[in-house]
């Protein structure tokens, strides 16, 4: 019995789980009936978000009110949105930073050049995407900023890195504890410790 043939034996398991032979495409996310909201595509594999912790929560809050008193006109602060990177890549990461010109569809896909700045707030079952593969991804679609939050006891970490067009690859510029300066990709000053009141 193969492998396929288990999937299909399986009890109530939807069709469309099982990946067609190339794997799905960012377009598949627009018509796979019955999937999540949260599902985003990455090398061609579907993967589905767990429940939010409540840091993870509380992080995405703080970040998305300081972001949005930050951020210039002409641009808007998202929160698990989907960006369309490459015809296998569409992930969802927790905060993004885009251009904005106008209502949009609340289906509609972001694509990378529309993008300023992602966040991704690490979670016990996203470590390796959210350290390695999806950083990878961010910079291979030119977005010229990445930050990664880790939980430091329950206060966030932030580490700060910028696009290097000359090796297309993220550089790490600061880790920032407590407070977060920055004066690019726009100035921003949060005090971390904030998160409390969330």
């Amino acid at each position: 019995m193969t492998a396929e043939a288990d999937l299909d034996d399986g009890p109530g398991l939807p069709e469309w789980l099982i990946p067609p032979p190339q794997g799905f495409v960012a377009e598949d996310l627009d018509r796979l009936p019955g999937l999540p909201l949260h599902a985003e595509l990455i090398d061609g594999s579907l993967v589905f978000f767990s429940p939010q912790t409540a840091f993870h929560s509380c992080s995405l809050s703080l970040f998305q009110l300081e972001l949005g008193r930050a951020v210039p006109p002409g641009f808007r602060v998202l929160r698990r949105t989907s960006l369309i990177l490459d015809e296998d890549q569409r992930p969802q990461p927790d905060l993004c930073v885009t251009r904005f010109d106008g209502p949009r569809d609340p289906g509609h896909a972001y694509r990378g050049h529309d993008v300023r700045l992602v966040a991704e707030v690490v979670s016990a079952d996203s470590r390796s995407r959210d350290r390695k593969r999806k950083p990878a991804l961010y910079a291979e679609a030119g977005i010229p900023h990445f930050w990664r939050v880790e939980n430091d006891r329950g206060r966030p970490v932030v580490y700060v890195y910028e696009l290097d067009p000359a090796t297309a690859s993220y550089v790490v510029t600061g880790i920032h504890r407590g407070r977060l300066r920055l004066a690019v990709p726009f100035e921003v000053d949060i005090d971390l410790a904030r998160i409390d009141h969330f």
